[in-house]
């Protein structure tokens, strides 16, 4: 019997469904989805899960190492932790740019406020004053100021001149920041990847209350030809950053869609938010996934091959 494990946190919704979906069409495949359950681990402890989903880790650093150590296992992880890890946005834009995809002009800042056991000497490579004007030259105004590590819209904040820029910024405290161009858009898509294979295209208002963002859109389809360069877009992306769940968002521009966020490993998959029609896809889509990595019973994660490292 192959095991799959659902890492979750607050969320409700999607694990539960996921749980069900799994347990009730796959039954006949002898694989069974459960929550994970936890004690300490110990360093010769042996695997429980042949795949594991992770919502939470990304809050709970125990978890984090804990997937890392499960992977090392054999555990196939949904998603990687070992690149969740090293992942940010600024760096996710430049690889995006090596995919072919457009992404808003970006930089990245230094952290306003000295973080945890840090000094003045231990800045003493950044130049001062800094060029910020060579900075506001580069993205102009309006901008969104946003930590280069953030999720949900935390800390995100729209400027429209140097002085709404540097209130921002004084505020930011710790966090390091980035400085993106505003994209002026006439549409914008939210598109859900799962196993770097089958992405499903939503319209979405990223302007609305968050329980309404899937349903005050405009009811049209999607235009074939956007919709083939959306697909096309989110796949090198999600191939590119080893994903095998994520969210791309895009705002479209005189007919050229931007990637505006796309660093979503543990994407908001809730019913009460998504809807019925996008939460079915998403459930049904990441259950077939995760039973097709436990059948195919690998014997260590294929992005962390640990003999491979040792030889190299």
């Amino acid at each position: 019997m192959e095991k799959i494990g659902i890492l979750r946190g607050m969320e409700s919704s999607f694990p539960e469904a996921l749980i069900a979906h799994i347990n009730t069409h796959y039954a006949a495949k002898e694989v069974q989805a459960s929550f994970v359950a936890l004690d300490t681990i110990h360093m010769d402890d042996l695997r429980a899960y042949d795949v594991i989903i992770d919502r939470i880790s990304h809050e709970v650093s125990f978890y984090r190492s804990f997937l890392k150590w499960a992977s090392i296992k054999g555990t196939y992880i949904i998603n990687n932790p070992f690149w969740w890890s090293a992942d940010d946005k600024f760096i996710d834009n430049i690889i995006a740019e090596k995919a072919g995809v457009a992404v808003p002009k970006t930089a990245i800042l230094p952290q306003k406020e000295h973080p945890p056991n840090t000094k003045s000497n231990s800045f003493r490579n950044l130049k001062y004053p800094i060029d910020w004007q060579r900075t506001f030259d580069y993205i102009g105004f309006p901008a969104y100021l946003k930590p280069h590590d953030g999720g949900g819209w935390r800390g995100v904040t729209k400027v429209r001149s140097p002085l709404e820029f540097f209130k921002a910024y004084d505020e930011s405290g710790t966090d390091c920041m980035m400085l993106q161009e505003d994209i002026d858009f006439e549409d914008y898509y939210r598109c859900y990847c799962i196993g770097r294979k089958d992405v499903h295209v939503m319209p979405y208002n990223p302007k609305a209350e968050h329980h309404l963002r899937y349903a005050s859109v405009r009811d049209q389809a999607v235009p074939v030809k956007l919709k083939k360069k959306i697909t096309r877009d989110v796949l090198a992306l999600c191939n590119a950053l080893g994903y095998d769940m994520n969210t791309v968002e895009f705002a479209v521009r005189d007919g050229v869609p931007y990637a505006i966020d796309f660093m979503n490993p543990a994407p908001d998959a809730d019913f009460n938010s998504v809807g019925q029609e996008n939460f079915d896809w998403v459930v049904a889509a990441t259950a077939k996934f995760a039973v097709k990595k436990a059948l195919e019973k690998r014997s260590s994660y294929p992005n962390f091959d640990i003999n491979d490292q040792l030889h190299k």
